[in-house]
């Protein structure tokens, strides 16, 4: 319960950008839980690519709010959901919002191999340095240079 009642305390703190990047952030994180499960990695990444293209070309760049503001707001969003979420949803949400508030933001996505387990990360950088990752994604996973592409496109 002093949980809920600091985090409502915390939000009211908060100026009216702020309280909006919030909102986004906590509706877009469950659309893309849900999307990702529902329609899949592809089309709910080309889906959040067009919305913030296409936010963008209409005007809503610009931002009074840093980016690691965002980020920190992206990320108490998350912590503050009824469920988790994992690198890949928070990564498209704060790459989406980055994007529409005029930010040249870039969405990673990395793989390694540790203990004969595959493992995959995805990340946002901001002129070349990575914004939202405690694991030092660059040093530990090994970028994805290009689109990716379904294997049978690759054989050809």
């Amino acid at each position: 319960m002093r949980a809920i009642i600091q985090s409502g305390r915390t939000f009211k703190a908060l100026n009216s950008a702020e309280r909006e990047i919030a909102w986004a952030a906590a509706i877009e994180l469950a659309a893309t839980w849900l999307g990702l499960r529902v329609f899949g990695f592809r089309r709910c990444k080309e889906f959040v690519q067009w919305r913030a293209g296409r936010s963008a070309a209409m005007g809503h760049g610009s931002s009074a709010v840093s980016a690691n503001r965002i980020l920190q707001l992206v990320a108490a969003a998350a912590r503050n959901l009824f469920f988790s979420t994992n690198c890949l949803e928070q990564s498209l949400v704060l790459w989406s919002i980055l994007r529409r508030r005029g930010f040249s933001a870039d969405l990673k996505f990395g793989a390694r191999k540790e203990a004969g387990r595959f493992e995959a990360h995805a990340w946002v950088e901001l002129d070349g340095r990575a914004l939202n990752d405690e694991t030092d994604s660059q040093g530990k996973f090994v970028p994805f240079d290009g689109a990716i592409a379904p294997m049978e496109t690759q054989a050809e």
